[in-house]
């Protein structure tokens, strides 16, 4: 299989498993990446997603290179690969785990994810311009570290550091390689413990003043967090560290 699917103690972990190709973005991958993410929706007992790739070399090394030569391939439509809030909807939280190269579509992958832990010899770049090809999904990334950084990775095609990438804030956190897995694990943990309609509204709540006036963004917090204060989880957490315990989380 192209890429794997595995449940750990409520974090799903979706692996890319084509280390001879860098984890390049062939056909098989790419499907393998949708069916992954639509089963971690439907998963009820996964709450976070992981993805990441095989071996310490590479993340995802972008598009197969021979495969969209052979196919004489122009415009990538838009569900060519996953991209979260665009062609495919998750509600729950998400994190990539980057163990290498990070490379155009690669760095996709990497940005459409709420989180991101990256190995300390891990590298991001926007390779496109390279090789002829094009970026559009990297419209959000100004939003995301400063703009001029996000120009010069589009016009240079030059990689960051993972040391660079987390200076700027588009890595959460680093990891020695051996630790990558533990650490995204441990972060994924500490998200998939707390009270589930919360997490859900937080996440929705981040993007909000991307896309709205702050005073409309105000206004769409608070209705996206009443639902959490009415909930059964809100009297049960209060519940719970009143009577120094762990909470338990229904969902509603």
């Amino acid at each position: 299989m192209s890429v794997t699917y595995e449940l750990r103690n409520g974090v799903a972990w979706l692996t890319i498993d084509r280390p001879e190709a860098r984890n390049s973005l062939n056909k098989a991958v790419r499907d393998g990446l949708f069916d992954g993410v639509r089963r971690f929706n439907g998963d009820d007992a996964a709450k976070v997603l992981v993805l990441t790739g095989v071996g310490e070399k590479a993340f995802c090394a972008g598009g197969d290179l021979k495969e969209m030569s052979a196919d004489a391939l122009a415009i990538p439509p838009v569900d060519y690969v996953p991209q979260f809030g665009r062609n495919i909807t998750v509600d729950k939280p998400t994190i990539a785990a980057v163990n290498g190269a990070a490379f155009a579509g690669g760095f996709l992958l990497a940005q459409t994810c709420d989180l991101c832990v990256a190995a300390t010899t891990a590298q991001f770049g926007i390779t496109e311009a390279r090789v002829g090809r094009g970026s559009p999904w990297a419209a959000p990334l100004p939003l995301m570290i400063p703009r001029r950084v996000a120009l010069e990775l589009t016009l240079t095609g030059a990689p960051l550091s993972a040391q660079r990438a987390y200076e700027i804030g588009f890595v959460n956190r680093l990891a020695e390689p051996g630790d990558l897995a533990e650490v995204t694990q441990e972060l994924a943990e500490q998200i998939a413990a707390n009270a589930p309609m919360s997490v859900a509204a937080g996440k929705q709540t981040a993007t909000l003043t991307a896309e709205y006036p702050l005073s409309e963004a105000f206004d769409r917090a608070e209705t996206l967090w009443a639902p959490v204060y009415l909930s059964d989880d809100a009297q049960e957490g209060m519940a719970a560290f009143k009577e120094k315990r762990a909470p338990q989380w229904k969902g509603k």
